[in-house]
């Protein structure tokens, strides 16, 4: 029998406290218990990307982290990424430049791409697609990704607005 331990972890500004299973993915505690199903699964083996998500201000893999690693931790999914009723200027690349086809890997390369930004606001072409090598996708050929990720460079180097979500 698994006892149950418990976590305290801020998700999108908002704390939560939960008994979880100590063998609980962080990747099942957001889409199970907390019920935000914006991070994918997708091959539960850490090499696709589907579930990125950042954790103390770094992109992880939510499918390789337990939810009781993240205890006292703060955690932004893609729906923390912009302001209620908007979009981020990364998502906003990806809307104009076509940076996704059938959506299931956009949640993961826009939380990468974030992250990418965050460390880097002005990449390279050779930049952008080495910092999204742990990201796949099977529709796009990457091309409008990469224009996507370019666009929000120069979208968030013009805006007004901080393009980082405060607590981050």
């Amino acid at each position: 029998m698994t006892t149950k331990r418990s976590i305290t972890v801020t998700v999108n500004g908002q704390q939560h406290q939960t008994e979880v299973e100590p063998r609980m993915l962080l990747v099942h505690y957001l889409r199970e218990v907390l019920d935000l199903t914006g991070t994918h699964i997708g091959c539960n083996t850490s090499q696709c990307g589907a579930c990125v998500v950042m954790l103390n201000g770094e992109a992880i893999k939510s499918c390789t982290v337990l939810a009781v690693q993240a205890d006292g931790g703060e955690v932004m999914t893609i729906e923390g990424l912009a302001p209620e009723g908007g979009l981020h200027p990364i998502q906003e690349g990806f809307w104009e430049k076509h940076g996704l086809q059938c959506g299931f890997c956009t949640p993961g390369m826009i939380m990468a791409s974030y992250q990418l930004l965050k460390n880097n606001p002005h990449p390279t072409e050779t930049e952008i697609r080495r910092g999204l090598e742990g990201n796949i996708c099977r529709c796009t050929g990457y091309q409008n990704i990469v224009r996507a990720v370019q666009d929000a460079s120069e979208r968030m180097s013009t805006s007004a607005e901080t393009p980082v979500p405060a607590g981050d």
